[in-house]
């Protein structure tokens, strides 16, 4: 049957149902997913080495003539080594060992040349390769893809159905970028760059089709931003005049930064400007973005308009509810809370006083954004952890205004290029020195054989009357095999065994609402000494008391999540610890470990997470606006990136809606980007 880029998989020859099972594994359901699953690596035989000259560190290519081969030796049951004599042009002796291979060395031809790809090791007389990978001479005349891959499905296999679905779709390729872009950009055709990002002649060739891959995938995502954008603008904004807050300022118990002061004069301005604001307000864990907030919900309420303050979980709401009313309840202002466990009575009351502008500043999770809550004169939309929440969602609350003002705050330090893609065109707003008094967490990374003197050391803080964390990953069906023990049960023994003389609690995320509001709580007011928690706390849990922390299986977290949980401690003046206890050897997870002990910086570790872990995963979970990328990499395709939003505005300039029929090719890019991300614009 002929195929498309919409083809299924499974219907590609050689494939079938139980392969495409595999396949999906990959993210592979369609044959465009598979010609856009590139390579992540190439093996370079075109340039092979000799065998006396191979560096024995890293895989070499060594051009060879089979000599001879010895029979099969059984060395115990199931396991079979067979040894082939070659010979490399220089004259060397190479000798070969495969192990269970009987079909590889059986096709090996003696007096045949071969490439072996492979580490090199022996003597100046003899040089030895085991397990290699073996090419024709035909096959060595360029680069062999090495792609992600599965148990069941290898690099071969992929190259060769890559080949398959080539050959009858290159011709049928439908150019996605415009020719004056094209031109402009110095980008080589879309058949041309598919064709060498999967079997190039050479590295240059590969470069030319990466650089257009990157171009186009950055440049789709550019148009599908402006299209949400465009979706979000409305013409004017709540009319707001310059007002004085320094009253304000003066009632607060503490004195503000510099660089708070500096945020609250820019978000100041913006309110009293004539086009709404979008600006992005960033500070690491504990920098005090709340009170910057505070300061602008002060202006907007002095220009008769009301807030709303979305926060993606209800302990953090609550949270923000108590910190406002002890800000403003003082001179006046009036606040609510408002979750999905407000009481019916409750949630009646807030909404008529809503509604009949009785309420300076309402604040809440996503039920903000349910039917029937309805505002007066909404003028100031703050979100905090916006990446949490879908773009759609960020939007249903604007709407809830006519063009209000929004401020988007962020504890997790983002690196100004995803900054830029995530929120497009918001100002930016930073946070980047500690309140007075402030001291940085010490961060300890150990393995299990120092449990035990972590313990104790936990134990020394809690009997001079602090409190600790410990964070235990989520754990999934199945994984206690591989020695995770979920957080209920650690907590228990925990209880009954090392801290037998302590009050032990436990928070975790499938506990009721009402249920981790007590036990917050109970934490809050010192009734627990120790809390066994899972990442439920990763996000605004303020307890200055509790002054040490343990993750377990640190390995797991990522490194803006680990840094967002080592922000519950260091709340106080009194030094705070962080222990990250791993046993894993994995070079990542070593390099995330280093890189918490080395730095309290959420920026510094923030792009370290970019460079690890890239920008689909880089919240350790996708909820935060942007698709996974393919190819393109935002902490180092920066100019890339650049010249594509320049020619996103040119193209969209010129065909805002795309609707010419030269652009229906990238059309369907951006819509099906759109459908990625959740927030397809109406």
């Amino acid at each position: 049957m002929a195929v498309s880029f919409d083809t299924e998989i499974q219907f590609l020859k050689g494939i079938g149902e139980k392969r495409a099972a595999l396949l999906h594994k990959l993210g592979i359901d369609t044959v465009g997913d598979l010609l856009n699953h590139y390579p992540r690596d190439y093996i370079d035989l075109t340039e092979p080495v000799s065998a006396l000259s191979a560096d024995p560190t890293i895989p070499c290519a060594v051009r060879a003539m089979v000599l001879s081969k010895s029979g099969e030796q059984h060395i115990r049951k199931g396991l079979s080594v067979f040894k082939v004599r070659a010979v490399d042009p220089d004259g060397t002796e190479l000798l070969l060992t495969f192990f269970n291979s009987k079909f590889t060395v059986d096709k090996l031809q003696v007096d045949e040349e071969y490439v072996f790809y492979g580490k090199v090791s022996g003597s100046l007389l003899r040089r030895e390769m085991n397990t290699p990978l073996i090419f024709t001479l035909a096959e060595a005349r360029q680069l062999i893809p090495v792609y992600p891959q599965t148990a069941g499905i290898n690099s071969r296999f992929l190259a060769a159905e890559v080949r398959l679905a080539l050959s009858g779709l290159l011709e049928t390729l439908e150019e996605t970028i415009p020719s004056d872009i094209k031109v402009q950009n110095q980008l080589c055709h879309l058949q041309y760059a598919i064709e060498n990002i999967h079997f190039p002649a050479s590295r240059h060739d590969m470069l030319i089709a990466r650089r257009r891959l990157i171009f186009e995938e950055l440049f789709t995502l550019s148009l599908a931003l402006s299209a949400v954008r465009t979706a979000r603008d409305t013409p004017a904004p709540v009319a707001m005049q310059p007002v004085e807050i320094e009253d304000f300022l003066d009632s607060l118990p503490f004195a503000l930064t510099e660089a708070q002061l500096r945020s609250v004069r820019e978000i100041c301005g913006d309110l009293a400007g004539s086009t709404p604001m979008n600006r992005l307000l960033q500070g690491d864990v504990g920098s005090g973005k709340t009170v910057v907030a505070a300061c602008a919900c002060v202006f907007a309420a002095r220009n008769h308009t009301q807030s709303a303050l979305m926060a993606p979980t209800e302990i953090l709401a609550a949270q923000h509810w108590e910190t406002m009313q002890k800000f403003l309840a003082p001179i006046g202002l009036r606040v609510e809370l408002l979750t999905g466990s407000t009481k019916a009575s409750e949630k009646k009351r807030i909404r008529a006083a809503l509604a009949a502008g009785e309420v300076d500043l309402v604040v809440g999770t996503h039920a903000l954004i349910s039917s029937g809550i309805e505002f007066s004169r909404l003028g100031l939309v703050i979100t905090d952890e916006q990446h949490r929440f879908g773009v759609g969602q960020r939007i249903a609350l604007g709407q809830k205004g006519q063009s209000p003002h929004t401020l988007v705050m962020s504890a997790t330090p983002i690196p100004r290029t995803l900054a830029l893609m995530i929120y497009g065109d918001l100002d930016i707003s930073v946070i980047d020195t500690m309140p007075v008094g402030r001291l940085p967490v010490k961060t300890y990374a150990i393995d299990s054989a120092k449990r035990q003197r972590a313990y104790g050391y936990i134990k020394q803080h809690l009997d001079h009357g602090y409190q600790g964390y410990i964070i235990c990953p989520l754990v999934e069906p199945g994984e206690v095999d591989l020695g995770l023990v979920p957080a209920s049960e650690y907590a228990e023994n925990l209880q009954k065994h090392d801290f037998a003389d302590y009050r032990v609690g436990l928070l975790h995320g499938k506990m009721k609402a009402a249920e981790k509001d007590e036990v917050m709580r109970k934490f809050k007011d010192g009734e627990i000494d120790l809390l066994v928690a899972t990442t439920v706390v990763e996000v605004g849990v303020d307890v200055p008391n509790a002054v040490i922390m343990l993750i377990e299986n640190a390995e797991r977290f990522g490194l803006s999540q680990l840094h967002q949980l080592r922000g519950r401690v260091g709340r106080g003046k009194v030094q705070s610890t962080c222990i990250l206890l791993s046993d894993s050897k994995s070079q990542d997870a070593q390099i995330r470990l280093r890189t918490m002990c080395r730095t309290n910086s959420g920026f510094e570790v923030a792009e370290q997470d970019l460079k690890l872990r890239g920008p689909g995963d880089f919240f350790g979970q996708r909820q935060h606006g942007l698709p996974q990328f393919a190819i393109a990499d935002l902490a180092n395709d920066v100019e890339l990136l650049s010249a594509a939003r320049k020619a996103a505005d040119q193209l969209l300039k010129a065909d805002p809606g795309l609707t010419d029929p030269a652009h229906r090719a990238i059309r369907r890019k951006v819509d099906k980007m759109l459908a990625e991300i959740g927030d397809r614009p109406n």
